[in-house]
C-alpha cells in the first residue's frame, strides 16, 4: 500500500496520488464571485499568497465546474478563509446545490464579491490572469481589501477536516533551557497550566499513535469510513460525509479507493462492508484498543475512569 512511485514515471493511479497529496494540510476556503444576478461559490483548498508586494493570492477551479462561467466573467472574487466551526459551509459550498446562498449570512465587498460571515479571514480581489494548470484553471487576483479577525482557521489533511493547535514542542530539561532561572520558572507555570497539559498530553499520545496506524496501510479518513460502517450500509452520502467528517467528494473518492481494495461494495441497501473490510475493521479497533492499554497501564482504572469524565466534561461545557 505505501510502495513507492518512480519519479519519472507519469502513469500514477490519481487515487493513490490524490492520497499522498493528502500529506499537505491546508485550509479551506470558500471563494465566491458575482456578476449581475449570477452569484457562485465553491469550497477550495488551493488558495495560496503570490506575492505581497504588489499583494497576488491565487487559486484553481476545476475545468468542468458549473461554477467557472461566472468567474470568468466576474471582475472580482473572494476568497472566504473558513473558520473552525464552519464545516457544513464547506460542505455545502463543495457540492452541487440549487442554491447555495438560500439561508446563510453573507455581504457585498469589493467590486461586488461576496462576503461569508463569520469567516477566520476574508481577502477581495480583482482578478488580473487566469492561466492554464491541466485540468484546472488557474485564478490570480490582486487583493484590493481584506478582513482579518484571527479565530481559529479549519484545516484539510489527509481527506479529513482538522484544526489547528500551537504546536506543543518538547522543552528541554530542568535547567539546560536558554535563560536560567526565568526559563525554569516558565516550564514551572506551564506544568501547572491545563491548556499546556492537555496540548502536550495529545502530542504525546499521537506521536505514539498515528505512526501505528499508518503502519496498518490506512489514513485516518479512511479508517474512519470503514469504521462508520461497520455499523451498517450507508446510503445517504450527505449523513456519512457529516458523521465522518470530511467533505462528500472526499468520502466519495475514499470509498472508491476501498471498493477498488474489495473492502466495500454497493449494495442496494447501500455502501457496506465486505468481510474482507469487517477484517480490516477489527485490526483497527484491536490495535486503537492495545495502545490505549499500553499508554494507560500505569494509571489505575479509577484514575482512567476519571480522567475520561473530566474530558467528557470539557467537551460537553466548553468555557
Amino acid at each position: 500500500m505505501n510502495a513507492p512511485h518512480p519519479a519519472g514515471s507519469t502513469a500514477f493511479d490519481p487515487r493513490i496520488l490524490r492520497r499522498a497529496l493528502g500529506n499537505f494540510a491546508t485550509g479551506v476556503t470558500i471563494v465566491t464571485a458575482r456578476d449581475g444576478e449570477d452569484m457562485v461559490g465553491v469550497t477550495a483548498n488551493s488558495f495560496s499568497s503570490v506575492s505581497l508586494d504588489p499583494p497576488l493570492v491565487l487559486w484553481s477551479i476545476d475545468k468542468r465546474s458549473g461554477s467557472l462561467p461566472v468567474f470568468r466573467r466576474a471582475t472580482h472574487f473572494a476568497v472566504n478563509v473558513l473558520a473552525m466551526d464552519q464545516i457544513e459551509l464547506s460542505n455545502r459550498y463543495a457540492r452541487p446545490h440549487e442554491d447555495r446562498y438560500a439561508g446563510v449570512s453573507w455581504r457585498t465587498g469589493e467590486g461586488g464579491c461576496i462576503l461569508l460571515d463569520g469567516t477566520s479571514a476574508n481577502f477581495q480581489c480583482e482578478k488580473v490572469e487566469i492561466l492554464e494548470g491541466g485540468d484546472h484553471w488557474i485564478l490570480i487576483g490582486r487583493v484590493r481589501a481584506f478582513e482579518d479577525r484571527g479565530t481559529a482557521p479549519l484545516l484539510y489533511h489527509q481527506g479529513s477536516y482538522a484544526m489547528a493547535l500551537p504546536h506543543p514542542r518538547r522543552q528541554p530539561p530542568q535547567g539546560v533551557a536558554a535563560g536560567g532561572a526565568a526559563a525554569n520558572d516558565l516550564q514551572a507555570r506551564l506544568a501547572d497550566h491545563p491548556y499546556f497539559l492537555m496540548t502536550q498530553a495529545v502530542r504525546s499520545y499521537q506521536e505514539s499513535y498515528q505512526p501505528r496506524q499508518i503502519q496498518t496501510g490506512w489514513r485516518p479518513g479512511e479508517a474512519r469510513l470503514l469504521m462508520i460502517l461497520n455499523d451498517g450500509p450507508a446510503r445517504d452520502m450527505a449523513a456519512l460525509a457529516r458523521q465522518a467528517d470530511m467533505p462528500q467528494h472526499q468520502v466519495e473518492q475514499t470509498l472508491d479507493l476501498l471498493r477498488s481494495r474489495d473492502l466495500v461494495e454497493r449494495t442496494p441497501d447501500g455502501e457496506t462492508l465486505t468481510e474482507a473490510g469487517a477484517t480490516q475493521v477489527r485490526g483497527i479497533w484491536a490495535m486503537a484498543r492495545s495502545h490505549e492499554e499500553r499508554v494507560f497501564a500505569r494509571f489505575d482504572r479509577t484514575q482512567v475512569e476519571t480522567f475520561k469524565q473530566v474530558l467528557r466534561g470539557i467537551i460537553a461545557a466548553p468555557a
